[in-house]
C-alpha cells in the first residue's frame, strides 16, 4: 500500500500496513537480514506478548535509525505534571468546578501548556488515569515526546492541533479527538496559534469501543470511521530534544536526528483520530432517563466486566423525545467519579451558567450532583415535546477510581469556590396534602 492518494488508514482494531517508499515494507519476514532501503525493523509492543490475539497489540516499524541512538535522559526540573497517586491534596467529596485557562501571552508549546487537574489509581500498577488540561499558542518544532505511563486521549477545545507521530500525521479541530499509544513518539503542532482543550491519560488497558449488547450490530461509534495515519517521516539532523513521561515524571534526552524517520509499519498499535460527530447517538423513544453509559465513545476495561477504568463519555446534539420525564440529568451518586469538559455550547444540565466551554468539573464517588435550581424548575415545567438539543457538546472522563486533586488545581483562579451555590436554591415542594405531581 502506498501513501500516494490516500490520508488515512480507517477501521478500528484493524492490521494497517503503510510505506512512504514503494517496496519499503519487507515481504514475509518481519524482521529480515536486511531490510529494503537499508533501514532498522524495530518492533513496538503495547500489550504483553502473550495476551489473546484479539487484545494483542504490536507493530513493526521500519526506520532510518533505531530509537536507541539518545543521549542519556535528564531529569526535568517542572511542577505542573504529575502522575498518581499524588498524595499532596487528599481526595474531597465536594463538587468542583473550574473556569477555563487562560491562553498564553508568551510562546508556549504543548508540553509546557500542560498541566495536571486530577488523576485516580496507580500508574506504577497500569490501573487508573490522569487528567490534563493544557493551554498552548506554538508548535513543538524541534521538541518530541512520549509517554511510557499511559495512553493519550486529546480532546481539543479551542484551535486545531496537528500530531507529528512516527506512524503518520493526524490533526484534529475541536469536534475531534486523537488517540496516541503509549510509548509512540510524537510532536503538537499549533497551526491556527492558540488552542486550548483536554487529555486523557490512561494508565489501563488501551481503549477500545464498547461491545453493544441489546443494541446490536449497529449504533454508537462504528469502527469504521475511526481513521489511522499513513506512514510519513521527517529525515532531519541537527539539534533535537525527546522529551519523555516515565514513572510520574519529566525526562529530557538530546538526540542529534529527529525519531519520527518512519518510513514504513505494519501492525495494529498505532495512534488514531475520530470525528464525535460521526456517533451514532441512542436515546429512549418512550419515557424515563436512561444512563449515561449509553453514550459511550471509547472505554477502557478492567475488572469486574462492566466496571471501567475509564469510559470516555460524550453529550452531543440529539433529539430529545421523551415523555413524561425529566430530560435533563437527573441527581445522582455514582459509584464512577465523573470529571467532565464542555467543548461548545451550553451543557443541558448547567444552563444557570458557570460552565463554560473550556472549564471542566469533578464529582468524585458518591459526591451528590445534578441540574441547577434554574434548569430544574425549566425542566419540571415545560410543556414536553420533541426537542433537537443543539449547540452543545460536552463530555466526561468517568472511572471506577475515585480522583484526587493536584495542589495547581486546587490554587488555581480558574476554581469555582461558590460552585456548591447553583443547589442552594432549590426550594422545598413538599406537600403531604398534595398527592398529585
Amino acid at each position: 500500500m502506498t501513501a500516494e492518494n490516500l490520508k488515512y488508514n480507517t477501521g478500528f482494531g484493524n492490521e494497517f500496513a503503510t510505506e512512504a517508499l514503494d517496496g519499503a515494507l519487507p515481504a514475509g519476514c518481519n524482521s529480515p537480514q536486511k531490510v529494503p532501503y537499508g533501514l532498522y525493523a524495530e518492533q513496538i509492543t503495547g500489550s504483553a506478548f502473550t495476551a489473546p490475539r484479539a487484545q494483542n497489540k504490536r507493530s513493526w516499524l521500519y526506520r532510518i535509525r533505531p530509537s536507541v541512538i539518545h543521549e542519556p535522559f535528564q531529569p526535568m526540573t517542572q511542577e505542573a505534571v504529575k502522575s498518581t497517586p499524588f498524595g499532596e491534596v487528599p481526595a474531597t467529596p465536594n463538587q468542583l468546578r473550574w473556569d477555563p485557562l487562560d491562553i498564553p501571552e508568551e510562546d508556549t508549546d504543548f508540553i509546557d501548556g500542560l498541566v495536571t487537574m486530577a488523576g485516580g489509581g496507580d500508574t506504577h500498577s497500569w490501573a487508573g488515569l490522569g487528567v490534563h488540561l493544557y493551554a498552548s499558542n506554538s508548535s513543538m518544532g524541534n521538541r518530541y515526546f512520549y509517554n511510557a505511563d499511559g495512553e493519550m486521549l486529546f480532546v481539543p477545545q479551542q484551535g486545531r492541533i496537528v500530531l507529528r507521530t512516527e506512524m503518520g500525521i493526524l490533526d484534529a479541530k475541536p469536534g475531534e479527538i486523537i488517540v496516541v499509544p503509549r510509548g509512540i513518539k510524537f510532536a503538537v503542532d499549533m497551526p491556527d496559534g492558540a488552542s486550548r482543550g483536554y487529555v486523557c491519560e490512561n494508565y489501563g488497558a488501551p481503549f477500545i469501543i464498547p461491545d453493544l449488547g441489546p443494541i446490536g450490530a449497529n449504533g454508537l461509534a462504528n469502527p469504521r470511521d475511526f481513521e489511522f495515519p499513513m506512514a510519513s517521516y521527517e529525515d532531519k539532523e541537527g539539534s533535537f530534544e525527546l522529551i519523555a513521561k516515565f514513572g510520574g515524571a519529566l525526562w529530557k534526552a538530546a538526540m542529534k536526528h529527529s525519531p519520527l524517520d518512519v518510513v514504513a509499519w505494519h501492525g495494529n498499535c498505532a495512534p488514531y483520530k475520530y470525528d464525535l460527530a460521526k456517533f451514532n447517538v441512542m436515546n429512549t423513544v418512550s419515557f424515563d432517563h436512561p444512563d449515561p453509559c449509553i453514550f459511550t465513545v471509547l472505554t477502557s476495561p478492567s475488572y469486574p466486566p462492566g466496571t471501567a477504568n475509564i469510559d470516555f463519555v460524550i453529550f452531543p446534539p440529539r433529539w430529545m423525545v421523551a415523555s413524561d420525564t425529566f430530560r435533563p440529568p437527573y441527581y445522582h451518586r455514582n459509584i464512577m467519579s465523573e470529571f467532565m469538559g464542555l467543548i461548545t455550547g451550553v451543557y443541558d444540565g448547567k444552563e444557570g451558567g458557570g460552565f463554560n466551554p473550556g472549564g471542566c468539573s469533578l464529582h468524585n464517588c458518591m459526591s451528590s450532583h445534578g441540574p441547577d435550581a434554574a434548569v430544574f424548575d425549566k425542566a419540571s415545567n415545560s410543556n414536553l415535546q420533541p426537542v433537537y438539543q443543539d449547540n452543545t457538546l460536552a463530555f466526561m472522563f468517568e472511572s471506577r477510581f475515585t480522583m484526587q486533586t493536584t495542589p495547581y488545581a486546587m490554587k488555581s483562579k480558574a476554581l469555582q469556590k461558590d460552585y456548591y451555590k447553583c443547589w442552594q436554591d432549590l426550594p422545598k415542594l413538599f406537600n403531604k396534602q398534595k398527592k398529585a405531581a
